[in-house]
């Protein structure tokens, strides 16, 4: 298998993380998160979905629980914007480099201004998008954010 760009980020900086790859076949119509959840048979509160969004015109990354849907005031708040929305998806494909599903907030084309929720410090481990459909890598909560030089604040609700 192939190393994605977040594989490659986390390698070059020597960060802990083990890879879970699970079948991406299974139905996404709830949503890809909950099928990796389905598939790992993980905490729905500790696999964290990756969502492009738009705040006042400027494409902002939020990492939330699978377990939670995303506030988008408190997205917009938490950078100090007033108006978020959720972004197209071939925006998001284009920013990032990665396809809908399998987007990371690690290792993404662009940098872009990236908040995870502040949940996310209540695990030793979570686990996001290792950048493809079917894999996960879990990591710490602090080498997520410091390798995506993110902020967190409570966004998930």
């Amino acid at each position: 298998m192939a190393a994605t760009p977040a594989v490659r980020t986390l390698e070059q900086a020597k960060v802990a993380h083990t890879l879970h790859p699970y079948d991406a076949g299974h139905p996404a119509e709830a949503g890809y998160g909950e099928a990796a959840v389905a598939a790992l048979g993980v905490d729905a509160r500790q696999l964290f979905k990756t969502l492009v969004t738009v705040v006042d015109g400027a494409l902002t990354v939020a990492v939330v629980p699978v377990a939670t849907t995303l506030d988008l005031k408190a997205l917009a708040a938490a950078v100090g914007g007033r108006k978020a929305a959720m972004a197209d998806p071939a925006d998001a494909e284009r920013a990032t480099g990665y396809v809908r599903g399998g987007i990371s907030p690690l290792g993404q084309r662009k940098s872009l201004p990236t908040v995870v929720d502040s949940t996310a410090s209540d695990f030793p481990t979570v686990l996001v998008s290792a950048g493809r459909r079917g894999l996960q890598v879990e990591l710490s909560p602090a080498d997520l954010v410091r390798l995506t030089r993110a902020r967190t604040a409570p966004i998930g609700r």
